[in-house]
């Protein structure tokens, strides 16, 4: 069926034919290349939706106030020793983690993925990673704590190499010509998804995050717990990001979806806790800040089997486990995540932009 319509003395043909055959060769991988960033007709609406929930989240590290988390850090009655060290692994380590997840968006996932409308989320993205570490500057800068001390911690403790080493050779499988055309390479770049997502980005961020909100809580470094609130808004959203792209690649590639895939999936989600619960036993004084060991290693089994609930696998614990932190959850979980803020956050929201629901409607 074709239809045409007058410009001036032009006159142009829409041929519907061949503007259902682009949609349909639209895909995650393996799609239409054009030499134009054309989003439209959008076929991933959910990428274009959440491109605009991050966009109208943005904001700069530099409007957050740092005036009394400078005056605490001078005084030295104010912290304890533990207090300083968990600002001091939370800056060390996200300083360069939130590198890493950048560094595989840009170089790996979104070089492979076809679509415009998940090139474009991905770049909104990559570009929050950018915010979070600047944000780990601004932090550094403002206490005034040599950076070197940063760059040592991230590679001497043994726990922090060692997840670091976890996401990064999957990264590393992918950093060359890859044809994904086969099964093989269609499965390393979904498990790449998954680790940085749901793994990564969705359960091994929460054992620092859990510790710099538990200062926070207890009205240490205000500017600080800000920023990191901030940063999980917009984790959250990287999550669903990662979940909705994983999905939408295993349901136009069901070859992969193999129950042994399935399993090796869930076994890297183990290895994730695995790590995760050493670094929290080695680095983390868990109990010094009024939280329970025992309650923390849970909560991260209760994330990783939500993320993998999420991803459509069965949980590691077969459902058994329950929230054992409720204040945790309500500043973490991703149901509330965009909804717990206060002050400035909703200055950097446009009003166009604001979602009105309240928490009661979740």
């Amino acid at each position: 069926m074709q239809k045409s319509f007058q410009v001036g003395a032009k006159t142009f043909v829409l041929d519907q034919a061949k503007a259902e055959a682009a949609f349909a060769a639209k895909k995650v991988i393996n799609g239409r290349e054009t030499m134009t960033f054309n989003l439209l007709p959008l076929k991933y609406q959910w990428a274009y939706d959440l491109y605009r929930t991050m966009k109208a989240n943005h904001w700069e590290p530099e409007d957050i106030p740092m005036g009394k988390d400078i005056e605490q850090w001078r005084d030295e009655k104010a912290l304890s020793d533990v207090e300083r060290w968990i600002i001091r692994m939370g800056i060390g380590y996200f300083s360069a983690a939130e590198g890493i997840v950048g560094d595989n968006i840009q170089h790996v996932v979104r070089e492979l993925v076809t679509a415009p409308e998940l090139k474009l989320v991905l770049g909104r993205h990559a570009h929050e990673e950018n915010i979070h570490a600047d944000s780990l500057l601004y932090m550094i800068a403002s206490l005034g704590i040599n950076p070197h001390e940063c760059e040592a911690m991230f590679e001497d403790v043994g726990t922090i190499v060692k997840k670091n080493e976890f996401v990064t050779r999957i990264s590393r499988n992918l950093r060359r010509d890859i044809d994904l055309t086969q099964p093989e390479n269609k499965r390393l770049l979904a498990k790449n998804i998954f680790v940085f997502g749901q793994c990564m980005e969705g359960t091994q961020f929460y054992g620092l995050f859990g510790m710099i909100l538990s200062l926070y809580r207890q009205n240490k470094f205000p500017g600080i717990g800000q920023m990191f609130r901030y940063t999980l808004r917009d984790e959250s959203n990287h999550i669903e990001v990662f979940r909705n792209l994983f999905m939408d690649l295993v349901e136009e590639n069901r070859d992969i979806w193999t129950s042994e895939f399935k399993e090796e999936l869930r076994e890297t989600m183990r290895e994730a806790v695995q790590l995760e619960k050493d670094f929290i036993r080695d680095c983390l004084p868990v109990n010094a800040v009024g939280l329970s060991l025992d309650d923390f290693l849970t909560y991260i089994d209760f994330i990783a089997d939500r993320r993998l609930e999420g991803c459509g696998l069965a949980t590691l614990s077969g459902g058994t486990i329950k929230n054992p932190l409720p204040w945790l959850a309500e500043m973490m979980d991703i149901k509330k995540e965009q909804n717990f803020f206060e002050g400035r956050v909703t200055e950097y929201q446009k009003a166009s932009s604001l979602n009105h629901t309240s928490d009661d409607d979740l």
